[in-house]
């Protein structure tokens, strides 16, 4: 990235732009598209809110459901292992559109997923945003370099926020208009989605859905980031990660740009103590267990809300908030467990329904005709096991104790039987 943009290598992500007078200057040149945005808010908001109750769920196929953010220039060999180790169908990668040249080697590592599917994000800078015919050029070459081996193209990440390179919405419109026509043009078949919005800032995701340009997606990308409210289940203005998701489906759905796909691309919690690494202060940070607890309730309400096609976790290794921790050798972390049983346990789950009572969740699915249901609670009690219960722990351990702990860690539970139609909790 040129001046002012700066790359952190450690967290991943531009630096913070520390030149007050060009924010200034940037900001008051973008005025009045900065106005339209919040004025289109002002009515797209409003309605999808009363519209969300008439908005039906999908059936959303859970073997592409389930994605992982890896890098493919990060402990290669290692990278491959473990993505076969946990046996995942789909992976998210990251090409950098100032890093081009990585395109060789960027083919190359897809050719070793073997026929895994690939969403790739491209990144974009301020150099492709203010030239459009260098930013023609650039995707050109990924799109005829890539060609037939992508299942998606996410353009461009983390829209809203001015350290990424964009200034409006306006600027970011001019941008994927541009990739829209050279897919138009040149490559009618590939799948593009966009938007990209970091955080419950959904004003921003309005003006990239309602707007005047002639462009079409193939569906909407979100960066749906809770870590600054805790556990997926707090609230946030009202709204928990469901209504969230709802809200945001509701959004797509009466957009006349979309299709009704919906794809989180990007995710996780900030974990303790990986400062200069943790993407966030101190202040957000979370430790190993609550993080294997989050990430997999995530996981559980985002499928359960059957509107969302694809939820990428990032990512696998990573300091500050990866499955793995690369510095000083190589440490699996608990959530690794946790993500490789939740992957073999739902991979092919067709879900049943989600209960909820008194802060009491209970999720429960199809797997090969027997029934599951996975258990936790934000108010820690105890539950009986049933002789016709065979139970497991988030990382798939064995319970056989007599009584369940119900917590913040769930619990699958195989029904082996004709269920009751009431299970008590003690």
């Amino acid at each position: 990235m040129k001046e002012p943009f700066k790359w952190d290598n450690y967290s991943d992500q531009p630096s913070l732009l520390k030149d007050k007078s060009f924010k200034k200057k940037m900001r008051k040149k973008e005025l009045f598209h900065i106005l339209t945005t919040f004025t289109t808010a002002l009515f797209i908001l409003p309605l999808s809110i009363l519209m969300m109750p008439f908005i039906k769920r999908k059936k959303i196929d859970s073997s592409s459901f389930f994605c992982l953010g890896i890098d493919f220039e990060r402990e290669v060999e290692l990278t491959l292992k473990l993505v076969e180790e946990l046996k995942i169908q789909r992976v998210l990668l990251r090409i950098k559109l100032w890093d081009i040249d990585s395109l060789d080697e960027l083919k190359e590592f897809i050719l070793k997923l073997k026929n895994k599917k690939v969403t790739l994000k491209i990144l974009q800078d301020r150099e492709h945003i203010e030239n459009p015919k260098l930013l023609y050029t650039s995707i050109n070459s990924i799109f005829s370099k890539l060609n037939g081996l992508i299942d998606i193209y996410e353009i461009c990440s983390t829209t809203n926020r001015t350290k990424w390179g964009f200034f409006s919405v306006n600027e970011y419109n001019h941008f994927y208009q541009v990739v829209y026509d050279l897919k138009q043009e040149k490559f009618p078949n590939i799948k593009l989605i966009g938007s990209g919005v970091i955080d419950f800032e959904y004003h921003f995701t309005a003006h990239t859905l309602f707007n005047f340009f002639k462009y079409k997606y193939d569906g909407v990308s979100s960066l749906l980031y809770v870590d600054r409210r805790g556990a997926p289940e707090h609230t946030q203005m009202g709204f928990a990660l469901s209504d969230k998701i709802a809200l945001l489906s509701t959004m797509v759905w009466m957009s006349p740009k979309s299709k009704h796909s919906l794809h989180i691309t990007e995710t996780n919690y900030p974990l303790q103590a990986t400062a200069p690494y943790a993407p966030t202060s101190e202040y957000e940070c979370i430790d190993e267990h609550s993080y294997a607890d989050f990430m997999l309730r995530y996981h559980l309400l985002t499928f359960a809300s059957q509107q969302v096609d694809s939820l990428s976790w990032h990512q696998l290794i990573a300091r500050g908030y990866g499955l793995i921790d690369n510095i000083n050798g190589t440490k699996y972390r608990p959530a690794f467990f946790t993500y490789k049983y939740m992957i073999e346990t739902l991979e092919n789950a067709q879900f049943l329904r989600l209960d909820i009572k008194r802060d009491y969740y209970i999720l429960q699915c199809l797997i090969d005709e027997q029934l599951l249901q996975i258990h936790w609670t934000l108010k820690p009690t105890t539950l009986k096991n049933e002789d016709f219960f065979d139970v497991y722990s988030q990382d798939g351990k064995v319970i056989q104790d007599k009584i369940l702990n119900i917590g913040s860690s769930p619990i699958y539970i195989f029904i082996t039987q004709a269920v009751p139609k009431k299970i008590n909790c003690l």
